[in-house]
């Protein structure tokens, strides 16, 4: 079954607000056996609207709206929806009295707005709204269905959960829908394709591939659609199977996307603790150890050593080994990664020292270059990267570059 998302608003047009229920719907109804066919975002005008359901009618079973329900004069889908269904607009009784008793709960008098809104097509059913004034609105036209929802996310998202998706179960026999993720890092998304090749094209015709990069890793995402949730979970092990024999070193889970979630995993398993020493990176590592619930049992602290007088008094790097091979590099970064494991006492220690950019680089180190080190109770490892020259994504992948090599070691 194909479903459209139709997101209504001049508001998410010109960017003043972020499209999120789009995002939330798609993945909502795709968890229930629906084919996400188009999301489409349009302005708030009669023509538009009724163009978009129209063409979208002829190619899809199921369209979602949310937008234009409020009770202003420049909400008009339920007016224009009402036209296309050709439907008179009646006065719902019981959706009157739903909002006048949440209009007085919260302080107010009904006014002519408030009224307008129990005003709903005759040949649509109404969805309740518990959370808000504006109900939904549901179409149908054979065996299609048009929804209109309100804007608001949180009246939106309990408008689909608690009635829209058990209602249009009820209504198709829908397939179930399994996507199972493989996250891998420490490799680019063009060696990742040409180091599994052979796998990819030996896939069954029933699990489609689909490669998904992002900052410092590439997520993989095997899909397959039948009847047996459990069937198509064990075909899908089978090729996860041969994957990890393919490149084990790179996958660092297929549950949780979060790199930082699995590093406290590993340091509470091996009642660890760890610190970090951060130059480039400015506590971007930290943060995202940080951000974890419980991090306070195994990370200390961090030491923001931007400037080279504060690596050399505060992690005792060497002031010879910095003029003589720059801050940014293996000699450096190794000092400051095991400066800042004996300041903070701990097992490990992450450190980094880089150019982000945009400017700052030279032909021998160009914008990009990072070296990042990991401190063990036994060594001290290094490695040389060299991204790209976008400040912000090469303090990203710096820093889940780090946190690869701290799992490695782990």
């Amino acid at each position: 079954m194909k479903l459209d998302i139709l997101t209504i608003g001049d508001e998410l047009l010109i960017g003043q607000t972020l499209n999120t229920n789009a995002f939330w719907m798609a993945k909502a109804l795709n968890d229930v056996g629906f084919e996400i066919r188009q999301q489409l975002t349009i302005s708030d005008g009669e023509a538009e609207i009724l163009s978009a359901v129209d063409a979208a009618l002829k190619l899809t079973d199921v369209i979602l709206i949310t937008g234009g329900l409020g009770p202003t004069n420049d909400d008009l889908t339920m007016p224009v929806l009402n036209k296309y269904f050709g439907g008179k607009l009646v006065k719902n009784d019981e959706i009157y009295e739903h909002i006048e008793q949440l209009i007085l709960s919260r302080g107010y008098k009904m006014n002519k707005n408030n009224q307008t809104q129990a005003i709903v097509p005759d040949n649509c059913k109404p969805i309740m709204n518990h959370n808000g004034t504006a109900p939904g609105l549901w179409f149908t036209k054979g065996n299609k269905v048009v929804v209109a929802m309100p804007g608001v996310p949180y009246e939106m998202k309990a408008m689909v959960t608690d009635s829209i998706i058990p209602l249009l179960k009820e209504k198709y026999q829908l397939p179930t829908i399994l996507h199972q993720m493989v996250y891998t890092q420490g490799i680019p998304e063009s060696m990742l394709a040409e180091k599994i090749e052979d796998w990819e094209n030996q896939l069954p015709t029933s699990i489609k591939l689909a490669y998904l990069p992002s900052a410092g890793r590439v997520k993989l995402r095997l899909s397959s659609v039948g009847e047996e949730k459990t069937v198509l979970q064990e075909n899908i092990n089978v090729e996860l199977d041969k994957l990890y024999q393919l490149i084990p070193e790179f996958i660092y889970s297929i549950e949780d996307e979060n790199i930082a979630a699995l590093i406290s995993k590993l340091l509470n398993a091996n009642q660890a603790t760890i610190a970090t020493a951060e130059s480039c990176t400015g506590g971007y590592i930290a943060h995202l150890i940080t951000k974890i619930a419980g991090s306070s049992t195994y990370f200390k602290g961090s030491v923001i050593a931007y400037a080279n007088e504060i690596k050399v008094n505060e992690l005792g790097v060497d002031t010879s080994v910095i003029e003589q091979y720059g801050a940014v590099s293996q000699q450096v970064v190794e000092q400051m990664a095991a400066g800042v494991r004996s300041k903070m006492n701990t097992d490990y220690a992450i450190a980094t020292s880089g150019i982000a950019g945009p400017s700052g680089g030279s032909d021998q180190k160009p914008v990009g270059t990072v070296w990042v080190a990991v401190a063990t109770p036994n060594e001290v490892i290094a490695k040389k990267f060299e991204f790209g020259k976008q400040r912000e994504v090469n303090i990203e992948r710096s820093a889940i570059a780090a946190l690869g090599m701290l799992r490695n070691v782990l």
